[in-house]
Formats: structure tokens, sequence, C-alpha cells
């Protein structure tokens, strides 16, 4: 699925069959195609992806060649040896955020007229926070950091040297900060675990930060408060987790506790306002996100510190999660409940077969459960980047089938309540991932807690989905896990 991508020139108002070829790569099927128009509508930059992972190609069109025929891209770079996102075309010069040399992330200028990379000059080093996004408003350079996993926004001059900092409403999650260098103001949203998403405005050349606009909703952020702690993992790494509850409540190990985490794809799990975890929250329970190796939270080093072979690190670190919830009497092994989905229905997958003892409930949803075959099904060779294969070598195959949720279930332990979901029609990732789980856990012996799954019908992996099949889905895993804890709902 997804070979042999091709790239194509549309003018409005023209037959389809007058479509001008613009990339195509016949010599690998893999490549894919992203583009964007530079603000002055003179380039076409086009980035080339290979599988899931987040390294890629660049190259570039004058946007006047391609409306003949024999306009080809100009490459900038095409070793996929690193990110590159371009930020804007300015004085000659695209300006590109990437994490080549950099696993932090920097900022650099590609001279258009000579762009070989020998060529680059930095704008902006590498810092001690993860460069997530970068844009270029008003003179300036916005520049988008985690640290910590909560955004930071630092300012910085043409030159690039730093001129102040995004004064943002607490600590949380902030994105947007899109524009045209030539703009006085910019927007964005701002959300944490106990607020809304919001939309503020932020004027280039004074640095005010002014309220735009805020959502009405029957969920009131001052009754609630988040807290940032942070948690070592078996082999000493430090990472953060956010917790977030109603304010006052008892922290004894009897609260009914949600955790929530992915641990893949350089994919940053940072605090978010969230309908399910709201009203979780507001049931009485705590919720929780843990931001675990494999994501993105402190650049492509994180991230690839939870890849292929180095994989059980992330599932190290979401169990020493679960354990620093009961240690420290947020939860206790009665009271913790662990949800993701997709990749992180694998995470739920894997550390539940690992650590039953250590949950009540679990909720694997749309899950990469046949870590031995998955490369086989669909898309599913395209997140090699971040699995291996069982075809690569025989380590790497020991490595997946030693946490491969449908081959490591253990028959004659007790396992936590399991509510497995899927969609009859995901074609990401296969319903057969859940059917294969669910079929072999309910035949092993793992206590009497139910194991269930739930298919939902004509459904695929969750994008697109109505709303009122949200709802019903969400409203199911909820009372799921309320009744395995038989928690009152007041």
């Amino acid at each position: 699925a997804n070979y042999f991508q091709k790239l194509y020139y549309h003018r409005l108002g023209t037959a389809q069959s007058d479509d001008l070829l613009v990339a195509e790569n016949r010599d690998d099927k893999e490549w894919g195609f992203g583009t964007e128009v530079s603000d002055d509508g003179e380039l076409l930059l086009i980035s080339v992806w290979k599988s899931a992972g987040s390294k890629n190609g660049l190259m570039l069109l004058p946007l006047p060649k391609v409306a003949f025929a024999g306009g080809k891209p100009q490459p900038i770079t095409l070793d996929f040896d690193a990110q590159y996102t371009p930020i804007a075309a300015v004085g000659g010069k695209l300006i590109v955020k990437t994490d080549k040399g950099a696993p932090r992330g920097k900022l650099v200028a590609v001279d258009l007229k000579n762009p070989a990379q020998a060529n680059w000059k930095t704008l902006v080093a590498e810092g001690p926070d993860a460069m997530t996004m970068a844009s270029a408003v008003g003179g300036r350079f916005l520049l988008s950091y985690l640290h910590d996993a909560a955004t930071l926004v630092r300012v910085h001059g043409p030159d690039g040297k730093p001129l102040s900092e995004v004064k943002l409403p607490g600590v949380g999650t902030a994105g947007g900060f899109g524009g045209r260098w030539s703009d006085k103001e910019t927007f964005f949203s701002y959300t944490s675990l106990t607020t809304p998403a919001e939309i503020h405005r932020y004027d280039v050349k004074t640095g005010k930060v002014s309220l735009f606009k805020k959502p009405k909703t029957a969920f009131d952020p001052d009754e609630f408060e988040t807290r940032r702690e942070f948690v070592t993992s078996k082999d000493g790494t430090r990472f953060p987790i956010f917790i977030a509850a109603r304010k006052g409540l008892k922290l004894d190990g009897s609260n009914p506790t949600l955790l929530y985490g992915y641990g893949g794809f350089d994919i940053s799990i940072t605090p978010g306002y969230g309908v399910t975890a709201a009203t979780w929250m507001k049931m009485g329970g705590v919720y929780v996100i843990a931001s675990i190796r494999g994501g993105g939270e402190y650049g492509s080093a994180w991230h690839e510190a939870g890849t292929k072979l180095k994989k059980q690190n992330v599932f190290d670190d979401f169990i020493a999660a679960g354990e620093w919830l009961v240690k420290n009497k947020v939860a206790s092994p009665a009271t913790l409940a662990i949800n993701g989905g997709s990749n992180g229905g694998l995470l739920v997958g894997a550390v539940t077969n690992q650590r039953p003892d250590l949950f009540a409930v679990a909720v694997p949803q749309v899950g990469v459960m046949d870590m031995l075959r998955y490369q086989n099904f669909t898309i599913g060779w395209a997140w090699a980047t971040d699995y291996g294969t069982s075809s690569d070598s025989k380590e790497m195959f020991n490595a997946l089938r030693a946490y491969s949720p449908v081959h490591t279930i253990k028959s004659g332990v007790k396992y936590p309540a399991v509510l497995i979901t899927t969609g009859d029609h995901d074609d990401r990732v296969v319903p057969a991932h859940s059917f294969k789980y669910a079929a072999t856990l309910q035949a092993a012996d793992t206590g009497p807690a139910p194991k269930l799954i739930r298919i939902e019908t004509n459904a695929g992996h969750g994008a697109g989905k109505p709303t009122s099949k949200i709802i019903e889905e969400r409203s199911d895993i909820l009372a799921f896990i309320a009744n395995t804890m038989k928690l009152e709902v007041k």
C-alpha cells in the first residue's frame, strides 16, 4: 500500500488529464511527497518522505517552471539522514529546521544559489531543549521548544540572535504561530490537561499576548489542577509525567487513576485538554500522561532510544510510571488503569503481559499486537523504522518476539480486566491484530477479570469517525473502567 507515489501540478479549471508530473521515483517505491508554497509564491517546497520515520529529503522548484513540461525539482538533500522542515524563503535564503548533527534541533539558512550542505549557515544552534516547530513572522523567528514536555517559545531576530520569550498562560502545550514575514501579529492555541484549547493573539513588535477566543464548556478549569513530576526508569533515565485531578483530592492510593502513554514515532505526549480526561476527572478520577522514550519530547535521540532493539525502554518507562503512582499513593494496583491507541495499544498490550500485577484495567485501542507479522499487512511496512522486522536478523526477531503482545500472554497468571477496541475496516492497523490478541487472551488461563473486545462496525483507525461513535466508544471505555473499579460516579 502507498507505493510509487507521484506528485502532479493541477491548474484549476483544467482537465485532470492535463496535469503535469512534478516528481516521482521509479527506483524507490517508498517515496512519498508533501508540498507547500513559499510566502512570496515563488517556490514550491517539496518534502520527500520514506516509511513512517521522521527523516526526510527536501527539494524545491521555482513555480513558474511548473507551468510547462521539463521543470524538474532541485534536490537540497535526499540523504534521508535527518529531519528537514522548510520554514520560509527570506532574502535569497531558505530557512530550514533540522536535527542534522543536532538531535534537539537547530535552524539553518540555505543559500538558494549555492544550496550544498557545506554552505549552510547555522542561525540558531542546538540548545538544551527540543525544538519542535519554527515559523517566520513579522521579521522574527518564533521557535517552539519542549522543556520537560511543556511548550516554551523563544523569539529570535533575522540574524538568529535571541530577543525574548513568548509569555504563555501556563505549563501546557502551545501551537500555531503561523503567518508571513511581513505580518505584525500571529495567533496561537494554548491548552493543558485542565484548560480547554483557547486562542491567543501575539503582537510580534511589542511581545504582548492577549486572549482572542476561548470555548464555553461545562468543565471549570478552576476546580482542577495539574502538577508535573519526574520518574526514574529501570536504567536510570528520568522522564516527566503530568498528573491532573480535582483540587483537594486526597492522594491515599484509593483514587481511580487512568494512565495514558504512546512512546513511538517521534510523537510527543504533552499536556492537552481532552473530553475523555475531563469526564474522568469529573467522575472523581485522576488522569496521568507519561512522556516516555520513543517520543520526541527531548529530540531525536530520545525517539531513537525507544526504537527497534531498544523498544523495551518504552515499556520499562511506562511500567516505572505506574510503579511511581503506586509508590507515591496516587493509585494502587487495584485502582490503576492504562490506556493507549495504535502504537500506544502495543504499549498497553506489552506492559499488561509484562506486569499484569500492576494494573486493574487495561484498554489497548487499535493496537499493533503481532510484532512478527505486522509488516505484511497494508501500510505496516512503513513502521519498520521504529520497530524493525522479524526478517531483519535473528537478534531483531528475538527482540520482537520478547514483547509481541500476541506471543507473550502468560497463561496461569491473573490478569487485569482488559477491553480491546478496534474497527472492522481499519486499514492502518488491521483488526486482525486485535482479534488475535483477544482470542489468545480469552483462550489462556488469566483469571476471572473480563477480557472483552469492542469492534466498531464500518469504522477505521479513528480519523473521520462520527462524533456519535466517538462518544459511544469513550463512554463504553470509561464505564468499563469505572465498573471494574466500583467507582461511584457523583
